[in-house]
């Protein structure tokens, strides 16, 4: 695991000093675009953390094929020339559309032919863990992966709309899909297990660490100083994706039941099931959009301020707590999935999960618990209509005690009520005054 952690770590610190210099060239240049009505943040920054991502992948590989661990993993080369092809199309894809807002069409374009390559060199689905189940035929393997590809890298960008908001949630996943194809590899070849998903999973958990500090958000003085953009996004979905199809097409689930020594049906399903797992809020956001997208008559690529991080702030969420509550989200089940392929009985793992969902859900709703609580408290508050105050507060006679009452909440005032304001009377009074008595009395 030392090697997998100097690639991440090299990969981290290269996407890292890359950022600070792109930041600086964006902010010079003003290479950014103008804010949007959908966008949360408020002042221009620059989109272009995608580039140093990309740069830190291909600092990361190029280190990667030089070490002897990894000899097996490059022994193709043809396939990773054709991963960093299909990166570099997306990315640049990605850089235009942030700069120019491409059509939607265009977009989906570039992201089919990428996705094409990668199925085409070696990167294809050709069986699922499901009983053995194998794909009919080379085209339908070919339609599966661009499918499941695409799937991915727009699901990943659908959520990038706060700070810090994709990288955190593609770390945190990243890092449980690693140690899953880790320990996957060390039960089915424990005399080799350095293999294209891990390092790939590797090398996505270092991009988005040296992202962090620039496109996260520490308080709100302190906003995120460089976004990841949609090229960004792509990337990270396409790391993710091909990672995934990586280890679902290679796994037999014969032979992971038979390693393990368990007759369960959970270990045959994990190997699909977990890259799922560690996307489902970015697949619910995406499932989402597209069903009220539709619905609308709009397609499916048309943005719009309706996104989970949007009904999130919407509910009163901060912007920091709407982060941090998909980090929370996407760890309780990222973890509990991994646990079922750990832990023995796999109960514990379930009730892992049940109980962090729940811990989770309140977390969540706990805006709207408190915004019951003040409206239940401001319906008990007794009313009394402003011309009343204003009444007592003209009496002469009760003048000063009502001002008292008034001052010390004795007499309440409803939600908006103001007082009029009478000078208190002072020195001797006038004749005015004494008429005014006499006649009261």
């Amino acid at each position: 695991m030392t090697q997998y952690g100097i690639v991440a770590l090299i990969a981290a610190v290269l996407t890292f000093v890359l950022s600070v210099i792109v930041r600086k060239v964006g902010v010079r240049y003003r290479i950014h675009p103008q804010i949007r009505d959908r966008d949360v943040h408020t002042t221009p920054t620059p989109r272009l953390g995608g580039i140093a991502m990309f740069g830190g992948m291909l600092v990361a590989l190029a280190i990667a094929s030089q070490i002897p661990f990894f000899s097996l993993v490059f022994a193709q080369p043809v396939k990773i020339w054709v991963l960093v092809g299909a990166a570099l199309l997306i990315v640049v894809m990605g850089v235009i559309d942030d700069l120019l807002d491409l059509d939607w069409m265009i977009k989906l374009g570039g992201q089919l032919l990428a996705a094409a390559l990668l199925a085409w060199q070696g990167f294809a689905i050709a069986s699922l863990p499901i009983g053995g189940l194998t794909v009919g035929s080379a085209w339908m393997s070919l339609a599966l992966t661009v499918f499941a590809i695409v799937f991915v890298m727009n699901a990943v960008n659908f959520i990038d709309g706060l700070d810090g908001l994709v990288s955190g949630v593609a770390l945190i996943a990243n890092s449980v899909f690693f140690l899953y194809s880790y320990l996957l590899a060390q039960e089915i070849s424990p005399f080799n297990y350095f293999n294209l998903a891990s390092l790939l999973s590797a090398i996505a958990i270092g991009i988005c660490l040296g992202i962090l500090p620039l496109n996260s958000r520490f308080g709100d003085k302190h906003p995120a100083r460089l976004f990841i953009g949609d090229a960004g996004a792509y990337l990270v979905g396409l790391l993710m994706a091909t990672s995934a199809i990586a280890v679902t097409g290679q796994i037999n689930p014969v032979q992971l039941s038979t390693s393990f020594g368990r007759a369960s049906l959970v270990p045959a399903f994990l190997p699909i099931l977990l890259p799922l797992a560690i996307l489902v809020i970015p697949f619910l956001d995406f499932a989402l959009a597209v069903f009220r997208r539709l619905r609308a008559g709009k397609s499916p690529f048309t943005a719009d301020r309706q996104h989970l991080h949007h009904r999130l702030l919407d509910m009163g969420h901060s912007h920091q707590h709407a982060v941090w509550i998909f980090y929370a989200w996407t760890a309780v089940i990222s973890v509990g999935s991994l646990l079922f392929f750990v832990v023995r009985p796999w109960i514990w793992a379930l009730a892992v999960i049940l109980v962090g969902m729940v811990i989770c859900a309140a977390l969540t709703l706990a805006p709207l618990s408190r915004r019951k609580a003040r409206e239940a408290a401001a319906q008990s508050t007794p009313y009394r209509d402003d011309t009343e105050v204003e009444a007592a507060a003209m009496d002469p006679l009760d003048e000063h005690a009502d001002l008292v009452g008034i001052e010390t909440g004795a007499i309440p005032l409803p939600t908006g009520g103001v007082p009029v304001q009478r000078p208190l009377r002072t020195g001797r009074p006038t004749d005015t005054d004494r008429k005014t008595e006499e006649n009261l009395s």
